[in-house]
């Protein structure tokens, strides 16, 4: 199933300091949505497997678009989300999210071990949702916990769905709440 797009959005944010602290390298964040149609809209469907496929196709699109947002840095934090019409079920931006939707923006960043933190939800047009961040290769580092909020102005509407991914290059500006760094990760249980 190849989905049919109405639009895509991007977003992009540079955060420079931080509560007076300048940050040696900006702390860049990227989303993008693309707005489709729930061909599920309004009925009950049981087997959604044919969106796990469309995920695919769909998720090469606006990863690519991402990935060369980010540039000219690396991306080492992902987050994936959707927005369900309120004529679809919340389950429907959920199999737009599994794990072939994961594997396609982990080859879009070249590569990742952990888990991708998502989020989904049902609202009418105008919603706005914190699209969740996490480091790329383990889930456990703290200074890339972390989260992008956006805005979809006129989406989506009641029989569409906003595919969004997210990507950062770095963690939180000024962190320093403990835990391993991304640094001490490396190498250990086969992550990098």
């Amino acid at each position: 199933m190849k989905m049919d797009i109405r639009k895509i959005l991007a977003f992009q944010e540079e955060i420079l300091s931080e509560a007076g602290q300048a940050a040696d390298v900006p702390l860049r964040k990227v989303a993008v949505a693309a707005i489709v149609r729930n061909e599920f809209s309004g009925k009950w469907v049981e087997d959604l497997s044919s969106y796990y496929e469309a995920s695919d196709i769909l998720g090469r699109q606006i990863a690519e678009m991402g990935v060369a947002a980010m540039k000219p840095y690396a991306v080492e934090s992902y987050g994936k989300a959707a927005v369900v019409g309120v004529q679809g079920e919340q389950e429907h931006g959920v199999a737009l999210l599994t794990t072939v939707y994961g594997n396609v923006l982990r080859e879009a960043v070249g590569g990742g071990a952990a888990w991708i933190s998502s989020v989904t939800k049902r609202a009418q047009p105008g919603a706005s949702i914190d699209i969740p961040l996490a480091y790329k290769d383990a889930l456990y580092v703290r200074s890339h916990y972390d989260a992008m909020s956006i805005t979809l102005h006129d989406a989506p509407l009641p029989h569409e769905i906003a595919v969004i991914c997210c990507f950062a290059n770095r963690g939180r500006l000024n962190h320093r709440v403990g835990g391993p760094s991304k640094d001490e990760v490396k190498g250990k249980d086969g992550l990098t």
